[in-house]
């Protein structure tokens, strides 16, 4: 692994980026001192605590998630804090930065981006103080998407975002839900961020992955799934196994497809029986899911980038009307 720290020639000094997410009503998780806190969007029974043997566990209820709302993290000891992720808005962003600020009296001095996405990154701008850290791809990639994803919403409210991209980076990992993924994984604390390879009751989004590839992610996410006391993002135990049987049309459908025996992707997705995934969100990702997986079938490497902006059209032609934006 190579790990390196750049410098943002735009601005022609080293940038002193930081991080930021969604911090309503987050969840604390206290082992031996320390304390894991996630951020995520307010539900009613978000943040509640239980106790057993005197110890506290974390019981989350993350509400349904969706276009643009993702799950931020705070990592605290001793007085100090760093971030996971950010979040799409401004407002969003400054949510997190005083619960950060309320669990720790100095600000975060790190933040990992798990990929480039604009949910995940356009509040680093927030914590300047913070050292910025992710995959050497998702800090091209923040750089050329720029703000390519507030412009699929122009009515949302995103705030004056200004577009930071990690500076300390690193090389590592094939692609799966984007080709930059990067976990964070806390043995001690049983804590998994999964950024968006795991989702909470969404349809998942390869397009500018891999569906192979996210599979075969999710694989080498077993080890820490053993650990006993793990838990997602979501705050609960990753269900790897229950992922891989997701959205069937994606695999071995999505082959037959691409072999000519089930027609072209609109007509795959129309007649795909999805059982029991037939109740997760967004389920208008599939159109494009299906276009990464026939792609992959007829020989494009994994990764390789698709006319995402041709997709998105053709999604909302299929979906009747654009994507729900939550941010």
């Amino acid at each position: 692994m190579r790990i390196r720290r750049e410098v943002d020639r735009d601005h022609g000094e080293e940038s002193q980026n930081s991080g930021s997410g969604s911090a309503v009503g987050p969840a604390e998780h206290r082992r031996e001192g320390k304390e894991v806190s996630r951020a995520h969007r307010h539900h009613p029974g978000a943040g509640r605590r239980r106790h057993r043997g005197g110890r506290r566990r974390p019981r989350v209820r993350p509400a349904p998630g969706g276009w643009c709302l993702n799950n931020a993290g705070i990592l605290t000891d001793g007085g100090h804090s760093a971030l996971v992720d950010t979040a799409a808005t401004e407002r969003r962003a400054r949510q997190l930065r005083r619960a950060a600020l309320a669990r720790a009296p100095r600000p975060p001095r790190a933040l990992v981006n798990t990929h480039f996405h604009g949910d995940h990154t356009y509040g680093n701008f927030v914590f300047p103080e913070a050292l910025t850290i992710g995959h050497e791809r998702t800090r091209a990639m923040v750089r050329a998407a720029g703000m390519h994803m507030a412009g699929l919403w122009p009515d949302v409210c995103w705030g004056a975002i200004e577009i930071t991209p990690p500076e300390l980076t690193f090389r590592l990992g094939p692609a799966a839900h984007t080709t930059d993924d990067t976990i964070v994984w806390l043995p001690e604390q049983g804590v998994l961020f999964t950024g968006d390879l795991v989702m909470n009751g969404v349809t998942p989004f390869c397009v500018m992955g891999s569906v192979s590839g996210s599979l075969r992610a999710l694989e080498q996410l077993r080890p820490a799934r053993r650990h006993g006391r793990t838990r997602s993002r979501a705050g609960r135990r990753p269900r790897a196994p229950r992922r891989q049987r997701d959205l069937p049309a994606l695999d071995p459908a999505a082959g037959q497809g691409g072999r000519g025996g089930r027609g072209d992707p609109p007509d795959l997705a129309r007649t795909t029986d999805l059982g029991p995934f037939a109740d997760l969100l967004d389920a208008e990702r599939l159109l494009p899911d299906l276009h990464r997986g026939y792609a992959e079938e007829q020989g494009l490497p994994e990764g390789s980038p698709l006319d995402v902006g041709a997709l998105c059209a053709e999604m909302t032609a299929y979906h009747g009307r654009p994507p729900e934006c939550l941010a």
